[in-house]
């Protein structure tokens, strides 16, 4: 999208080819190249717009799609259009798929979800989630978007906050608007957003289940066959309970659990102590009946609570908190102690 750039002692002139004359991100292109180039020591910004042509957009569309005449478009396409597949389903591809996971609602999990990717991001990842959770979507709301995913050509390009990108059914229904649909709608809701989003060839997908173990996580499972699990349970027996049945189903289907994340764990109070609200021992429980790790734990903390509400996650404007340090603490572990165990390879094939 960048034609030129002009540079005469500190003043900066950029010209940028919108995709389209009405392009809806043209006011925070121009603030962010503004921004950019003044932190750089600009002393003045110019930006000037015009509009690409027909060439140009082809070539753009060659990026998102792929071109179905060459061999890289043949192997990094993004689509079911044109014979375009799933691209982390492909063995070559080195995207981590987490598939966060609990047996019931009201856990905390897509709150972990969208902080944990902004942990990851901090971490200097390419993060992207899924809001997978078609009926009770969060996700945008939690992360702070403002603004809708951009079209070009039949392909979405999701919004981008705090060094994560999203895409949720959020985006195209009313907040309060129910999403009443059968499995083979939301199968097929659910391949678009692997195929029709651009997402870059992200290191990590985080992709945030709806609680149990419904049509969703079996299409996922179907999907995403090189996904890892983790289920996100909360202390009391009634939690991790329900959680195993997530554990079993996985087995099931040939995914793998990687570990388990207890949530609300406690509450430190005025006093300095560690109360214990919703008992203790459930997610060792859980990690002894799954035979996979407890990877960590996260305090019951109000702000945690109050930053997924209003769109400013505590990971992204408080990441000294306790509640942030543990779930950092739990993004270490993922690239460190927890790298995929799973050796995938394009090469050898089985006729």
């Amino acid at each position: 999208m960048v034609r030129s750039i002009v540079i005469e002692d500190a003043a900066v002139v950029v010209d940028v080819d919108l995709t389209i004359a009405g392009c809806p991100l043209r006011n925070e292109i121009d603030q962010r190249v503004t921004r950019a180039l003044s932190e750089l020591g600009a002393s003045s910004v110019q930006v000037r717009f015009g509009v690409m042509d027909d060439a140009q957009r082809t070539r753009v569309r060659e990026l998102v799609h792929g071109d179905p005449g060459s061999t890289a478009g043949s192997q990094h396409s993004h689509g079911h259009a044109e014979g375009r597949v799933i691209p982390f389903a492909d063995p070559s591809n080195r995207t981590r798929c987490l598939l966060i996971a609990s047996g019931k609602g009201g856990v905390g999990k897509s709150s972990i979800t969208a902080n944990l990717a902004i942990a990851l991001a901090r971490r200097g990842r390419k993060v992207a989630i899924i809001d997978a959770d078609v009926w009770g979507f969060s996700i945008p709301r939690m992360l702070g978007v403002d603004r809708p995913p951009v079209v070009i050509d039949s392909m979405l390009i999701p919004p981008e906050v705090h060094g994560v990108r999203c895409i949720s059914m959020g985006f195209f229904v009313e907040e309060n608007q129910p999403v009443i649909w059968r499995g083979p709608m939301l199968h097929k809701a659910l391949e678009q957003f692997l195929t029709d989003v651009f997402w870059d060839d992200p290191d990590y997908l985080l992709v945030d289940l709806p609680p149990g173990t419904g049509d969703i996580s079996l299409s996922l499972a179907q999907f995403l066959p090189r996904s890892e699990v983790i289920v996100v349970t909360t202390p009391q027996p009634a939690a991790q309970k329900v959680a195993q049945r997530v554990g079993f189903m996985a087995h099931k289907v040939n995914l793998q659990v990687r570990g388990i994340i207890e949530n609300m764990s406690w509450f430190t109070g005025d006093d300095g102590k560690r109360y214990e609200l919703f008992g203790a021992g459930g997610g060792d429980e859980l990690s002894e009946v799954l035979d996979v790790p407890l990877i960590g734990r996260v305090p019951l903390v109000p702000e945690l609570r109050v930053g997924c509400d209003v769109g400013r996650p505590i990971m992204a404007v408080d990441p000294d908190s306790e509640a942030a340090q543990a779930i950092d603490a739990i993004a270490e572990r993922l690239e460190t102690e927890l790298r995929p165990t799973r050796i995938y390879s394009s090469a050898l094939k089985v006729t």
